[in-house]
């Protein structure tokens, strides 16, 4: 019974965790007039403060000094901080200029990317439904290429710079809220150094546009470390292929709010693409469920370890 209130909590925790990420292009335009690089900065600033005070309430600070005795993890903590910025930008930036279902495009396949950097960077081996998922995607990005008329840039560059994110934590193999501190910590500086700049040049919106304004900018903070907790929660009470099927959440909203909200254009040569999208993904999740049930399977069949015997007394 216990366990069972455990696998519900986690899925509250998951439905909320990514119906958050799918719902976050409602809040982005509300920053504007900030520019994308502007709202990045807050943000980065922002998100240490919220962080820093939910490690003040679970006191956990040990893992600072094993970071910093650390050279090769700290300088993977840098480059995961390089690479979710990427992301960031341009997530914000695509929202705010009208590429809301090319955003959620990226969000799609990046676990079809996340299986291709397997392949290419860690020498993973593929299943057969794998490849077909792979090839399927790849046949997908050259359609919607013939559609926009260029490649889908802004997909490519969200796909791949989230699945290289994902590829570096998992080398690091930090908890989430540890991870997003030290990511944040070393955003901070550069980030702070830029809105005092942008302030200087008399080109700053925080105290520019009113104090409702200010409140947005700051409430990036919670947009962003929030989700991220309930995340870890769920990830600890949930398996992993449940997890898995939860992270299409996010994409089917930010396409509905591009398609139904936001009224960007979707010609039948992008349907054609996205739904090539759709049936890679279908076959990914197919697999996934199959190898997990197997699994399941053969663990259920397994015999069970025979008693250790019983020691003679001396």
């Amino acid at each position: 019974m216990k366990a069972e209130n455990e696998q519900r909590t986690g899925l509250l925790y998951g439905f909320g965790a990514y119906g958050m990420w799918g719902l976050v292009p409602l809040f982005w335009p509300l920053l504007m007039p900030a520019g994308a690089v502007e709202i990045l900065a807050h943000r980065m600033t922002w998100s240490l403060a919220v962080v820093g005070v939910a490690l003040l309430a679970v006191r956990r600070w040990s893992w600072i000094g094993e970071l910093l005795r650390r050279p090769r993890k700290l300088a993977l903590t840098a480059l995961a901080a390089s690479v979710i910025s990427v992301n960031w930008g341009l997530y914000i930036w695509s929202v705010n200029n009208g590429h809301v279902v090319e955003s959620s495009l990226g969000y799609f396949i990046n676990p079809l990317v996340s299986i291709a950097m397997g392949v290419l960077v860690l020498g993973e081996r593929l299943r057969r439904a794998q490849w077909v998922a792979v090839g399927i995607s790849f046949l997908a990005v050259l359609v919607l290429a013939v559609g926009y008329g260029r490649p889908p840039w802004i997909s490519l560059v969200l796909a791949c710079s989230f699945a290289t994110y994902g590829l570096i934590k998992k080398k690091l193999n930090m908890g989430g809220l540890e991870s997003l501190a030290a990511e944040t910590a070393l955003l901070f500086l550069p980030a702070l150094g830029y809105l005092i700049w942008l302030g200087a040049r008399g080109q700053s919106t925080f105290a520019a546009q009113g104090t409702g304004h200010a409140l947005l900018l700051a409430a990036t903070g919670l947009v962003t470390a929030v989700p991220l907790v309930f995340f870890g929660a769920a990830a600890i009470r949930v398996p992993l292929s449940t997890l898995g099927l939860l992270q299409y959440m996010a994409p089917v909203f930010q396409f509905g709010l591009g398609v139904l909200y936001f009224h960007e254009a979707m010609p039948p040569e992008r349907w054609a693409g996205f739904s090539l999208v759709w049936a890679a993904l279908a076959v990914l999740t197919w697999d996934a469920l199959r190898t997990a049930r197997r699994s399941r399977a053969r663990l259920e069949a397994a015999p069970a370890p025979a008693p250790a015997p019983a020691r003679e007394p001396a």
